[in-house]
């Protein structure tokens, strides 16, 4: 049996910082994994940020409730599911990712989650687990599943290069650059044909 892994953000909904950094004017939450390969020095800016101006949990929410899917997400997931199974591997959180993924179809999402304090700070996040995307594409294949996976930040490459098969989508060119070797199509078109290419050989 052959499955499709995909990232979420950046490729099939809008990056929910950077939507919230231009909601609230803070524009050093704009910063995401295609600029901060170290996710967890990533999230430590965030958070610090968070805390700084004593944003919360419900402020994100109220952002993340006015986004949509990316233009042509829907149809494309939709047209992805009718061929295989499809499982979004993310390091978003599943107090942010609920709301779009109703509005995709409800595709089987693995994240991790965010840690609360009782005003509704965020306090913490809890991984899923370290290389949680390659660690799930390699548990994958020990269950004799082939893999397709598609991304577009530094922390899709180990995943990618896991997986059976796999491509950048839309990659800011630093990422384009350094990972030559790695197919990058700009289109859910583009992106549908290589599928089809590795689900029916």
């Amino acid at each position: 049996m052959r499955i499709v892994c995909l990232d979420l953000e950046g490729v099939l909904i809008p990056e929910i910082w950077i939507a919230f950094s231009e909601a609230v004017g803070i524009p050093e939450l704009r910063r995401t994994t295609r600029d901060e390969p170290d996710y967890d020095k990533l999230m430590a800016f965030r958070l610090d940020l968070l805390a700084k101006h004593r944003l919360k949990l419900a402020d994100i929410q109220r952002v993340i409730g006015t986004m949509n899917p990316l233009d042509g997400a829907v149809e494309f997931t939709a047209a992805l599911k009718e061929r295989t199974a499809l499982i979004i591997l993310s390091d978003t959180f599943e107090q942010f990712a609920k709301p779009l993924m109703a509005k995709l179809g409800y595709p089987t999402l693995f994240c991790n989650s965010l840690e609360t304090a009782s005003n509704g700070a965020i306090t913490g996040y809890k991984l899923r687990r370290k290389e949680g995307k390659k660690k799930a594409v390699e548990a994958f294949k020990s269950l004799n599943l082939e893999t397709f996976a598609a991304g577009d930040s530094f922390n899709d490459l180990a995943m990618i290069r896991e997986a059976d098969a796999g491509c950048l989508f839309r990659a800011p060119e630093s990422i384009r650059k350094d990972n030559s070797d790695i197919v990058c199509v700009d289109t859910y078109t583009e992106l549908l044909a290589q599928i089809d290419s590795f689900l029916f050989p």
